[in-house]
């Protein structure tokens, strides 16, 4: 799903919350501890960003939805007897070193299958040029940060007992193979030489690296990571929500499972894919 996507869908839920709470708009952020002109700002059509990670859970624990339905990961709204509020922790890019944390998860499920739905492209496959540009366009963090980071999770994907499977939409593929988005100030010639890069990155790590693409049409979700049993980490623009209770890691297990049901496109068919874009840009 894309960014635009989940900010829209949070819209419409957090409405829906309101609504039901009978409260007014003031008396509703009052309960959530923000003010009216940051709830107003939520709920404009003209708003681009989601809420900080904070307000959404005070939102989840306060009106008893779970985090998952205000976030579109699923449409069951309610929290049942069997699904509670576990554990949480906040990262904010502002004031911490996210991608640190990041690595260092990646580093402790290394005995383990990480499941990973990237908000952009799988962050091990991406070329220097890409990285930069991204980090760029953002303004936060550090480009060679960025770049070693990609270079460590490669050299760990390379392990023999490294296991991950990534999963996405199909337009987030063909959007930046035409250079639509974000990414429309990429040239051509990047964009094809990254096509090529995950070509061969594909092929050299599968089966222990599997990329499947469902269509984007039918299925949305938000970008999130299962670093196996041990935590579930959902990206929320500037922020990461870490969930560590087994309930949550479960659900968002199950969701990746049924997005890997729906797949168009089998990790076996993806290096094929990825070079028939690449004659697109090429022609």
């Amino acid at each position: 799903m894309k960014y635009q996507q989940r900010v829209e869908i949070f819209r419409e839920r957090i409405a829906e919350v309101i609504a039901a709470s009978g409260l007014n708009h003031s008396r509703f952020a009052a309960s959530i501890g923000v003010d009216r002109s940051t709830l107003s700002q939520l709920l404009s059509r003209s708003n681009l960003r989601l809420p900080r990670a904070d307000t959404v859970a005070a939102i989840a624990e306060k009106y008893q939805v779970s985090i998952d339905w205000l976030l579109g990961l699923t449409n069951q709204g309610a929290l049942g007897a069997d699904l509670l509020p576990g554990p949480l922790e906040f990262e904010d890019f502002s004031e911490s070193s996210a991608n640190k944390r990041l690595l260092q998860w990646h580093q402790e499920a290394s005995d383990y299958k990480v499941r990973y739905i990237p908000a952009t492209l799988p962050d091990l496959c991406k070329i220097e040029e890409v990285a930069g540009y991204e980090f760029r366009r953002y303004g936060m963090g550090r480009t060679d940060q960025s770049i070693r980071d990609t270079h460590v999770l490669l050299i760990q994907q390379r392990r023999e007992q490294s296991e991950m499977e990534v999963c996405q939409s199909r337009q987030d593929i063909e959007g930046f193979a035409r250079g639509e988005g974000i990414w429309c100030d990429l040239s051509p010639q990047i964009r094809s030489k990254q096509l090529e890069h995950m070509a061969m990155l594909v092929e050299e790590l599968y089966p222990r690296f599997r990329w499947f693409l469902f269509d984007g049409r039918e299925i949305h979700t938000a970008a999130f990571t299962l670093f196996g049993p041990l935590r579930a980490v959902i990206f929320l623009g500037q922020s990461y929500l870490l969930l560590n209770s087994t309930e949550h890691i479960r659900l968002l297990s199950r969701r990746f499972d049924e997005l890997i049901r729906n797949a168009v496109i089998q990790p076996n068919e993806i290096a094929d894919y990825l070079r028939g874009l690449m004659q697109e840009i090429d022609s």
